[in-house]
C-alpha cells in the first residue's frame, strides 16, 4: 500500500521516495508490527482468556511447578503475532512480489494447523491435540504446495541447488530430491520452534534473532553489489523479504512484552508452527538452508534432544535426559526458568554471529 502511494504521488511530494528504499520500509514494518502488538495485545489476550476459562492444558508428565504456576494461562497467542505480521506486511511490502505471498501462505497454512491443534487441546481438556499422523500428513501436503511454488518461481538455474557455508564453490544440485528436502526443511523448522516453546519467552527471542539475521541475508541476496562482493547467489526480488523479516521481528518484540515471565499468554501451536514454517520458507527462498541450521541451532538442539530421548528409550529402555525437550532437562536439574531462558538466548546470539560470519568466510 505504501509503495502504491509512493509511486503515485512521489512526483508531487518528493519525501515519498523514501518508501522506495527497502531498508526504510523494513524499519517501518518493524515499528508497525511492534506498535500493533502493543496496542491490540491486551484486547486479543482478554478475548482469548474469555474463550479459554481453563487456559492451555498443561502436560501432566511435565515439570511439577508448571502445573501450579502456568495453569490458566491462555494459548493461541500466535493470533497476535500473525495479525501484527500480516497488517505490517500488507502496508509496507511490494505486494506484486511473489516471495512475499509464498512466505505469507506458509505462515497462514501452518498457523491453521496449529489453530486446529490448539483448539482440540483446549476443548478436549488435554495436552494431546491432533494425532501425530494427521498433523504430519497435513504438514506434508501444505509443505509440498509451498515447495512447488518456490521451485517454480526461483530461477531454473539454481532452484534445486543448495550451497554450503564456508565453501565458495560447493553447490549441490539435488534435482528432484530438492522437493523432499524442502518439505523436510519447512516441517523440521516448524516443529523445532514448537518444541522449543516450553518456557516463558524461550522461543520468541531466538525467533526474533533468526528473523533479524534472515532480514540481513535476504537484503544482501537481493542486492547485486552486496551479493557479488560476498560471492553468494543473487536472487532478484529476494530483498523484499527483508520487510517480512522486519515485521516478524517487531511482532516478536511486541509478543515478548506479554510473554515475558510470568507470561500472560502462550503463543501455542498457532504461533510456533506458523513462525517456524516461515523461517524454513525464508531459508529456501534465500538459498541459505544450511545457514538456518546454524543460526537456528538452538531449535536443532531441542529437536535432537527429543529424537535422542525417544531412540534411546526404545532401544535400551533408558533415558539420556531427565526430560525432553532439552530445556525441561535443565529444569529437572534445578535450574531456574529465567536462567535457562537467558542462557539459551545467549547461545542463539552466538550461533547467529557464527551463521552470519559464513557469508564472508568462504
Amino acid at each position: 500500500m505504501i509503495i502504491f502511494l509512493s509511486e503515485t504521488y512521489a512526483q508531487y511530494f518528493s519525501f515519498l521516495n523514501l518508501f522506495n528504499y527497502i531498508t526504510f520500509r523494513t524499519g517501518g514494518a518493524l515499528m508497525t508490527s511492534l506498535f500493533f502488538s502493543l496496542i491490540f495485545g491486551n484486547t486479543i489476550i482478554n478475548s482469548l482468556s474469555s474463550l479459554q476459562p481453563a487456559g492451555q492444558p498443561i502436560r501432566s508428565d511435565g515439570p511439577e511447578r508448571h502445573i501450579i504456576e502456568k495453569v490458566g494461562t491462555p494459548t493461541m497467542g500466535g493470533f497476535l503475532i500473525l495479525a501484527s505480521v500480516f497488517v505490517s506486511v500488507l502496508i509496507w511490502s511490494r505486494l506484486n512480489n511473489i516471495f512475499i505471498w509464498i512466505t505469507l501462505l506458509s505462515c497462514l497454512a501452518f498457523g491453521l494447523i496449529g489453530f486446529i491443534d490448539d483448539y482440540k487441546k483446549i476443548y478436549s481438556h488435554n495436552s494431546n491435540g491432533l494425532k501425530i499422523s494427521t498433523r504430519i500428513s497435513l504438514q506434508i501436503i501444505l509443505s509440498l504446495i509451498i515447495i512447488l511454488l518456490i521451485y517454480n518461481f526461483l530461477p531454473s538455474s539454481f532452484n534445486s541447488t543448495i550451497s554450503f557455508p564456508f565453501f565458495k564453490n560447493f553447490i549441490l544440485d539435488l534435482g528432484f530430491f530438492f522437493i523432499p528436502f524442502g518439505i523436510f526443511i519447512i516441517i523440521g523448522s516448524a516443529n523445532a520452534v514448537n518444541l522449543t516453546d516450553g518456557l516463558d519467552g524461550l522461543a520468541i527471542v531466538p525467533v526474533m534473532i533468526v528473523a533479524l539475521s534472515f532480514g540481513f541475508i535476504s537484503y544482501i541476496a537481493g542486492n547485486t553489489i552486496f551479493s557479488d562482493y560476498l560471492q553468494i547467489q543473487y536472487i532478484a526480488g529476494c530483498g523484499e523479504l527483508s520487510t517480512f523479516c522486519g515485521a516478524l521481528v517487531g511482532a516478536a518484540l511486541g509478543f515478548l512484552w506479554f510473554n515475558a515471565p510470568p507470561a500472560k499468554v502462550f503463543m501455542g501451536d498457532t504461533g510456533a508452527l506458523s513462525i517456524g514454517s516461515a523461517l524454513g520458507t525464508l531459508s529456501l527462498l534465500t538459498k541459505h538452508e544450511i545457514v538456518l541450521a546454524i543460526i537456528g541451532g538452538l531449535f536443532v538442539l531441542e529437536t535432537l534432544s527429543v529424537v535422542i530421548q525417544v531412540i534411546s528409550f526404545k532401544l535400551t529402555g533408558k533415558r539420556i535426559f531427565k526430560m525432553a525437550p532439552l530445556h525441561h532437562h535443565f529444569e529437572k536439574k534445578g535450574w531456574a526458568e529465567s536462567t535457562i531462558v537467558i542462557r539459551f538466548w545467549i547461545i542463539t546470539i552466538i550461533l547467529a554471529l557464527i551463521g552470519l560470519a559464513t557469508l564472508k568466510i568462504r
